[in-house]
């Protein structure tokens, strides 16, 4: 597809010598001051200004192998959209990042670049990489405030219908590509508004919901179609689908959350954060008048190390408590959330017990929590995740006060789907089951995000998605099977669900 319209071409910037720009320092995100941002639910980092954004693009040293490229789950051409910028054409550069990224305002908020496309950076070697997270929020945010310039002719139609199960990021992104070669694609959503973990898992803060659906209408003016309070396994079964479209793509994602399967976990105070974080962000549940209410605990304890136990915490922090902790069994260095939710945890007053887990949750004769039981850890041998074992420490049992606890330690597919597509292939865990393009054991139908993979992130279950609308694509073609299947990045990969199990539900497990 072409834009409709195409102004001139501005005048190239003066360039600068390789030299000047390895002197240019990366430039620091603006961002709320803590003590204001920890009691409001506005967006943390401020976006960069224009003259911010364009002494970063000049940092860019437009390298001949572009490694930034290899690490992108949805390899997003990276260098052509900086250099566009660069060169002061930020409407050929949100054209440039739209083409190769359906949820670009998403990523450029969300995505853990630091470890990806960031980190194989050439910058990174001797000094800070590009800070291409950054101007991916910068351009796609333009794109987002002028998309009536952005408006795009409608693609041939294929004569072709594709739907997909859940409209988290590998639905939404596997809608976007397809609607591009011309399918009729329409998105069964559970709930009843589009975004999946977008909307009802990642708090205001981080990731606003104006932007979600600002992305989302967008995909819709493309002509995606989207069927929100639509359960597949209740509303339809997957057979019912397969009947009526061509090819069906799952991105259901894995929803269910993992417990400690500790004592006393059942008392009341006691949430998993799946159902916090929706309580919060997909249903208004912080306001007293809400439908759906949230308790609003003074100390607050959050069990886990990774980005959602990061938002919960934080998320208690701003309504209200006066503490707010995080428990986790390993140290600062193992914490697998991004190294920016931890320090803007920590700037927001949060506090961190380390190296140590719950064993028990205790209550009153109400049955109301008032604090859990735990014991320390100590870290010993490296197991299957490269990090080091946490071992309980005999002895060193202690009582911390909360009275409500959140349990943040992962999450699980969910067979509420599954259970009624019974030629439909799942393993011994309940993951889909696919081939090397996609497919699933049900010809024709595919599936990708965490519903294969197992919890990750939202990159790569994009990533997924954007892979599957290849493979829909050379299915629906003639073209089956595809010839080329583009390898994921070595340093992005994780290994697919069927590869390893779930994290077993037991005392301690917090990542």
């Amino acid at each position: 597809m072409t834009l409709e319209q195409e102004p001139p071409a501005p005048e190239p910037r003066p360039a600068l010598t390789q030299k000047e720009r390895m002197q240019l320092k990366r430039v620091d995100m603006p961002e709320q001051e803590p003590q204001i941002r920890a009691a409001n639910f506005a967006e943390v980092n401020l976006g960069l200004t224009e003259q911010l954004a364009l002494i970063e693009a000049e940092r860019c040293l437009q390298c001949p192998k572009p490694y930034c490229i290899d690490g992108c789950p949805v390899r997003v051409n990276i260098p052509q959209f900086i250099r566009l910028l660069r060169d002061g054409d930020v409407k050929a550069a949100a054209a440039s990042l739209l083409d190769d990224n359906a949820l670009p305002c998403v990523t450029g908020r969300v995505c853990p670049q630091e470890s990806q496309c960031e980190k194989v950076c050439l910058r990174a070697k001797t000094g800070k990489s590009v800070a291409i997270g950054h101007l991916e929020r910068y351009v796609a945010d333009w794109a987002m405030a002028h998309a009536d310039e952005l408006a795009r002719s409608p693609a041939a139609q294929a004569g072709k219908s594709v739907a997909i199960v859940g409209s988290g990021p590998a639905g939404l992104t596997a809608a976007g590509e397809l609607v591009k070669r011309g399918y009729d694609v329409t998105v069964f959503e559970a709930f009843h508004a589009a975004g999946g973990v977008l909307i009802y898992g990642i708090p205001e803060f981080r990731l606003p919901k104006d932007i979600v659906q600002a992305e989302v209408d967008r995909l819709v003016a493309q002509g995606v179609k989207i069927e929100a309070d639509a359960i597949i396994g209740k509303t339809y079964t997957l057979p019912e689908l397969r009947e009526r479209f061509d090819a069906v793509f799952i991105a259901v994602g894995a929803g269910l959350p993992v417990f400690m399967n500790v004592p006393g976990e059942n008392l009341k105070g006691v949430y998993s954060a799946n159902e916090y974080l929706t309580r919060v962000n997909l249903m208004g549940a912080w306001d007293p008048e809400a439908d759906t209410p949230l308790l609003h605990g003074q100390r607050v304890v959050v069990v886990g190390g990774g980005n959602v136990a990061m938002d919960a915490v934080r998320t208690a922090r701003r309504l209200g408590a006066a503490s707010a902790t995080i428990v986790y069994r390993r140290s600062h260095d193992e914490l697998p959330a991004r190294a920016e939710e931890v320090h803007h945890a920590e700037q927001e007053g949060v506090i961190f017990e380390f190296l140590v887990a719950p064993t028990e949750v205790l209550g009153d004769e109400n049955r109301w929590v008032t604090g859990i039981r735990c014991i320390r850890m100590a870290l010993g041998e490296p197991d299957d995740s490269g990090r080091r074992r946490p071992e309980p420490i005999e002895g060193s049992e202690f009582e911390m006060p909360c009275d409500m606890l959140v349990v943040a330690i992962g999450t699980r597919s969910n067979p509420l789907l599954t259970q009624t597509a019974p030629d439909l292939e799942i393993n011994k865990w309940g993951y889909i089951v696919t081939d090397e393009h996609g497919m699933t054991s049900m010809p024709g139908v595919f599936a990708g995000g965490d519903i294969v993979r197992g919890a990750a992130t939202v990159i790569l279950a994009m990533g997924d998605g954007k892979k599957s609308a290849e493979s829909i694509n050379a299915y629906l073609t003639g073209n089956w099977p595809p010839a080329v299947v583009e390898p994921e990045p070595a340093h992005a990969a994780k290994p697919a669900a069927h590869e390893r199990p779930p994290r077993p539900a037991a005392a301690g497990v917090a990542g």
